[in-house]
């Protein structure tokens, strides 16, 4: 057998894998159909279950290239198992984007693409031109074999390794339909199917759940023990459950399919390699192919890059975002001797220059004669929406601490059944019982301790919280995140409409005039301005455009346009010829603004006055990019030779790309002002472009070649303001201990502002600024710090630092210490980037307290929470979706305020675009996680309560009845377990947090307290029963009763039908147990239903209440008050009314001792000494208290000891790390210092820190 390497598929991406080639081996498959038939179809079950095991034993190991079968496994730390079999394919070659020779042979032979036969019929004909190509298919993607890597790989388009040059050079002349067919064969059919499966197949697959398997067995095990009516129940609970999960899940796929094949299928035009326009279906699109875009716009089906003509877009559905997008022509290299011609071309760094799937183009804008044309670059679930449906439909598994401590309690579960099998195997040998019954009894005992119910049950709180999430306008697509929201301990907020208001007011205009400020403006509509350069700016440089008569746009550009009251106008094909073919989009001011006379002494103003009738056209548009922080555009005064070119965007971008003589040299003072203030301030610039500039030469020009040696015209500052419930959110977060972040592309300063004025950094507290710088010119990275408040006050005379400006080091973590934390750290997306790459054992220290990131780009936000998850933060994120979509899903709970169809890519959306959804889904979190535990606490104790009444009743050979049982499951436990799961959330956040997990001090003192206590009250009534005076062995002649003749009569009635009691169900040890064990299942659901903090208290909850009440009432009637009929059919005896008061009693010491032992000596004594957590739920730093008495320091140290929890060591990395950061003297770095990147030759050495002086 020979051996190979591991090989991996999509190497570096998220859904990495490692792949391993197999063969089937006969003599394997002999081997496991004897083994299915031996075990009864169980071996084939778990080979159903184990791909892995599935795969290992029927096929032998051999090498990728000769396989027949592969076994993947994930690379995460899931490390999830598939299989995935083999295929052949026929083609002429084996790269699609690179045409075979015989195809290339026919085409310069003259053959015309039209005649051609299609690959099937000449494949008939010709079979030995056609080679097999050997893939799998894996969660929709198809894996085909490559030579090259040895190895399969996944089949990109012509998003991956080509360069914008080629794009327009070799891919721009369109495909035959030979080089079309060819590559269908390996980017298949272009549509993202979304199957809705057959109820049958859904089924099979439901059925043959572990869970449903268990259950079956448990059934016929109950049939074979004559347990006909608790079989029948569960059967009919199993199928209400089944039916009930088919239809929810059937309704998901529809809901998904819809949504999916709405417009999946729609007739394109495609323009051939000869030039002839072909329409065909958009499932036949292939990469390469050139699609037309009609003029009245169009739902994408696939992702291409437009090569001529402009399109507006609305792409809501990927970014949340329902602004329209202006998408212009991939620029061509060849044509501009600036640009790099060997760029490659990425849809994500081209984004302004690509149409993705699923989008909606509302209009395109073309030249005369000229098609909008776009050349297909990705199809089906390679598309950008393809990938968001293949989210959906294969997420990742949840990783939280409560499932798999579900899973070990299971197992513990699993081991106290195996020592019951034990038990009652042991016993009834001993005691001579026919070996059918010991098989079915020690079956049985199995059955009892793992609950068939507890996967429903667990469910059951969180299908609660989520409607209560929809009542208030929260809405969940994964609804098993509502448990993890309420372990939250950090929110990431946007700024933009998330804190503040999603509109900006212009608050004024401030000029530049021969590189001086001006006095600020308040109005820039007057008519001394009208024919400025600066006003010219502000009515071409935008993104806007008509739809259906109504300027729509970016929200900031419109407010910017409408604040001067220009007209915009998009052109007939007519007017456009007076603009000698450039884009038809004209901006003009209103005749009233217009000035009567032409002044004629400023030279300036001359450029613009030769034309009676003032506009300008729009030459060409390079749109806003959030990693260039800038758009620009070419426009024209009519009349004009000249074009000029306008440029707005962030004021240190802008600066940087403008002449230096014309930058104010206040100009950093006066933006400090400004965005301290939490102002919105925007730059814009001018520059008068060469003659030798036509409008064809403009089309193709490189932004970069434009957007230099600029003339800086001044700045637009606008207000951003609060929402009104911004600030009270904030507070309430902040006083339960929840931290919170600001991530957001807006200025620094502005940031830091609007941080201070909601409260996220109080008045007194510092902030340093990190500010790093990458390697350059020989020197190593460096990070400069600085303080917020003395950013620009380092003159020569630089007073000393003040002991007292640093900061104290204090860790904010409990409510106590918010007043006393002092210092938070604040840094830029370049500086991120910098650190993240140079500083990688800075990260932790600088995310434990910092609050602003300013100039994110869309990934860096998204690095940002994996660096905060990295140190143990539970993270939130809240954002309006627009440029949140990665946070939103790599965050624990991502909440999207936007309702647009962007939420798909987030678990939560809220309907109403305020952050008071935030604290409103962290305590729905933490109430249903609550729930959680005290159903699976109550779970728990209902197996083990159960399961110890089996093996006390064992050890006389009697068992509980057949009703007793359906008794307890029904109407007990079934009604208490969903009922107790509907208790609402606590109505405000409080500073402790929940538990994570199930294994932890507290709840496990709880359960085997609540086990202890249980056990030794049933214990106590099973050995008391048998020193009571009257006890016998009861046969059907007992009467420890002395019942009145009529029931005698009645008795003996039905003597005939009880004389032969198979089972020995019938005696005093069954009843006494029965009705304790009863009495203890509620004494358990009541102890376990606590309210307060998280929850609120059980009598809010009526129908737990009622359940409850009815329940005890009927249980106590039937215990003091026998009615025959119904001992009859619960199989219970008659015993003495002073028994029956004992029994009560007993159950009544055993409540008062389960409700002190869990509110008394576990909730107030035990945690306050020995589990001494914060107030979250972790390791608090104490502020040193005054001395104990002795006697308390004895108690604490005896008790401390014994649970061995002395100086606990914080779990959670952030933790720990504030520890350590305590007795750093270097932390948190001094103002005005440098720390240095380390030196590559020393891999140990420590950053070195420089005081600048």
């Amino acid at each position: 057998m020979e051996k190979e390497e591991k090989k991996i598929v999509n190497t570096g991406e998220e859904d990495e894998m490692e792949i391993y080639g197999y063969n089937r081996c006969h003599w394997k498959l002999v081997l496991v159909a004897i083994g299915v038939l031996c075990t009864g179809g169980f071996l084939l079950l778990l080979l159903y279950w184990m791909p892995e095991w599935r795969v290992r034993a029927t096929c032998k190991r051999t090498t990728l290239k000769d396989c027949e079968v592969v076994l993947l496994r994930t690379t995460d730390e899931f490390r999830i198992w598939f299989c995935a079999k083999i295929r052949i394919v026929r083609s002429l070659g084996d790269n699609p984007l690179q045409n075979p020779q015989s195809i290339e042979d026919k085409v310069s032979n003259g053959h015309s693409g039209h005649s051609c036969e299609s690959p099937a019929e000449e494949n008939r004909n010709d079979p030995n031109k056609y080679s097999p190509i050997r893939y799998f298919t894996h969660h929709s993607v198809m894996y085909f074999w490559n030579d090259a890597v040895q190895s399969f790989d996944f089949k990109k388009g012509l998003d991956e390794s080509t360069s914008c040059s080629s794009i327009h050079n070799e891919h721009s002349k369109g495909l035959t339909k030979e080089v079309h067919d060819y590559r269908k064969v390996f980017y298949g059919v272009n549509e993202i199917a979304v199957k809705v499966p057959s109820i049958f197949k859904l089924l099979i697959k439901e059925v043959l759940n572990p869970f449903y398997i268990f259950q079956l067995f448990s059934v016929i095990l109950w049939i074979t023990d004559e347990y006909y009516y608790y079989a029948l129940a569960i059967v009919i609970m199993s199928v209400i459950s089944i039916v009930s999960s088919l239809y929810t899940i059937r309704k998901q796929y529809i809901m998904l399919h819809d949504m999916v094949a709405a417009h999946s299928i729609v007739r394109v035009s495609v323009s051939r390699a000869n030039q002839e326009i072909e329409e065909i279906l958009s499932t036949d699109l292939v990469p390469g192919d050139i699609m037309v875009i009609p003029s009245n716009g169009t739902i994408m089906p696939c992702d291409a890059v437009l090569v001529s003509g402009t399109c507006i877009v609305n792409e809501s559905m990927l970014t949340g975002e329902s602004v329209p997008v202006t998408k212009t022509n991939l620029p061509n290299p060849a044509e501009d001797p600036k640009a790099m011609g060997d760029e490659i071309y990425s849809p994500e760094v081209h984004k302004r220059h690509t149409l993705f799937c699923g989008t909606n183009v509302i209009q395109t804008r073309f030249y005369t004669g000229e098609r909008v044309k776009a050349i297909v670059v990705r199809t089906g679930f390679s598309t950008s929406k393809g990938q968001l449906v293949r989210s959906i439909l294969y997420p990742k598994p949840t990783d939280f601490k409560l499932y798999r401590d579900a899973y070990m309690f299971l197992l513990f579960l699993v081991l106290v059944a195996g020592v019951g099998f034990l038990y009652t195997v042991v016993n009834s040998i001993l005691n001579e019982v026919p070996a059918h019954i010991i098989i079915i009894e020690s079956l049985d005992i199995i059955t009892i301790t793992v609950p068939p119910a507890l996967p429903a049950a667990m469910t059951a709180g969180i299908v609660y919280a989520q409607r209560r999430l929809k009542k208030i306008g929260i809405f969940c697509i994964s609804p098993q995140r509502i448990n993890i929201c309420g372990q939250l301990n950090l929110v990431c907020f946007d700024k933009t409409g998330t804190l503040t208001e999603d509109g900006l007011d212009l608050w004024g205009i401030q000029r530049v005039e021969n590189a001086r400020f001006l006095f600020p403006e308040e109005r820039a509509c007057n008519e001394s301005l009208v024919k400025s350069q600066f006003v010219a700016c502000m009515a071409t440089c935008h993104s806007l455009t008509k739809i259906e008569g109504v300027l729509s746009g970016d929200p900031l550009d419109l407010k910017m346009f409408e604040a001067i009251g220009w007209i915009l106008e998009e052109a007939t094909e007519e007017e456009t010829a007076l603009h000698n073919r450039i884009m038809p989009t004209v901006v003009r001011p209103p005749k009233q603004l217009l000035p009567e006379s032409k002044p004629a002494t400023n030279q300036e103003m001359e450029l613009f006055e030769l034309s009676a009738s003032y506009e300008i056209g729009i030459v060409r548009q390079f749109p806003f990019s959030s990693a260039l922080q800038r758009m620009c555009v070419v426009a024209r005064v009519l009349g004009e030779k000249r074009m000029d070119a306008f440029m707005k965007g962030a004021p240190e971008v802008i600066a940087s790309l403008c002449k230096q003589e014309t930058v104010p040299v206040d100009f950093e003072t006066i933006l400090e002002d400004y965005t301290k203030q939490g102002f919105r301030v925007i730059a814009l610039a001018h520059r008068k472009l060469e003659s030798k500039l036509s409008w064809h030469k403009v089309q193709n020009i490189n932004r970069d070649a434009i957007e230099s040696n600029m003339d800086f015209m001044g700045l637009i500052i606008m207000q951003n303001k609060l929402k009104q419930e911004t600030p009270a959110v904030l507070e309430d977060l902040h006083k339960a201990n929840i931290r919170t972040v600001m991530v957001t592309g807006d200025n620094m300063l502005t940031a830091i502002s609007v941080a201070r004025d909601c409260g996220m950094i109080l008045p007194q507290d510092k902030v340093i600024i990190a500010e790093a710088l990458p390697p350059k010119d020989g020197r190593v990275a460096r990070i400069n710090w600085h303080y917020a408040d003395t950013l620009t006050k380092c003159t020569n005379s630089s007073p000393a630092i003040n002991s007292q400006d640093i900061p104290i080091k204090l860790v904010h973590e409990s409510l106590e210490d918010l007043q006393l934390t002092k210092y938070h750290f604040a840094m830029n997306g370049k500086s991120f980037a910098v650190i993240l790459e140079h500083f990688q054992d800075l990260v932790p220290k600088l995310v434990l307290h910092g609050t602003v990131f300013a100039r994110m780009a869309p990934d860096q936000k998204t690095q940002l929470v994996e660096a905060l998850q990295n140190v143990d933060y539970y993270v939130g994120m809240c954002g309006d979706g627009a440029n949140d979509c990665g946070a939103l899903k790599k965050a624990h709970g991502g909440i999207s305020l936007s309702e647009l169809e962007a939420s798909v890519a987030s678990p939560f959306t809220s309907r109403t675009p305020s952050i008071s959804c935030v604290p409103n889904l962290i305590r729905e979190g933490r109430a249903a996680l609550i729930t959680s535990f005290c159903v699976f606490k109550f779970m728990a104790l209902y197996s083990i309560i159960q399961y110890f009444s089996v093996t006390l009743l064992y050890s006389i050979l009697s068992n509980l009845g057949d009703f007793q049982f359906l008794f307890i499951d029904l109407a007990i436990i079934l009604v208490v377990v969903f009922t107790m799961s509907l208790n609402p959330a606590w109505k405000e956040l409080v500073a402790q947090r929940p538990p994570s997990g199930l294994i932890s001090g507290q709840l496990l003192c709880s359960v085997l307290s609540q086990i202890i206590t249980c056990l030794g009250f049933q214990t106590i009534g099973f050995i008391w029963v048998k020193q009571q005076p009257w006890y016998e062995p009861w046969t059907t002649q007992s009467d420890a009763c002395n019942l009145s003749a009529a029931t005698n009569t009645s008795s003996s009635q039905h003597e005939n039908e009880t004389l032969h009691d198979e089972h020995n169900i019938k005696n005093y040890e069954n009843t006494t147990v029965f009705f304790i064990s009863s009495f203890q299942y509620l004494i358990v659901a009541i102890v376990f239903s606590k309210g307060k903090p998280f929850r609120q208290p059980c009598y809010r909850n009526v129908l737990f209440v009622i359940s409850v009440i009815v329940i005890y009432i009927f249980t106590l009637f039937i215990m003091l008050y026998p009615v025959e009929s119904i001992d009859r059919v619960l199989e219970l005896v008659c015993v003495p009314y002073e028994w029956r008061i004992t029994i009560l009693i007993i159950i009544i010491i055993n409540a008062i001792v389960s409700l002190l032992v869990e509110n008394i000596l576990l909730d107030m004594i035990l945690w306050k000494v020995v589990f001494s957590r914060d107030k979250q739920g972790e390791y608090r730093l104490t502020i040193p208290q005054p001395p104990q008495e002795p006697l308390d320091r004895w108690r604490g140290c005896v008790l401390s000891s014994l649970f061995g929890c002395r100086k606990k060591i914080p779990k959670a990395k952030y933790m720990h790390l504030a520890q350590e950061l305590l007795v750093d003297p270097e932390w948190p770095p001094k103002p005005r210092t440098t720390t240095e990147a380390k030196d590559p030759t020393q891999e140990n050495g420590s950053y070195p820190i420089i005081t600048v002086t």
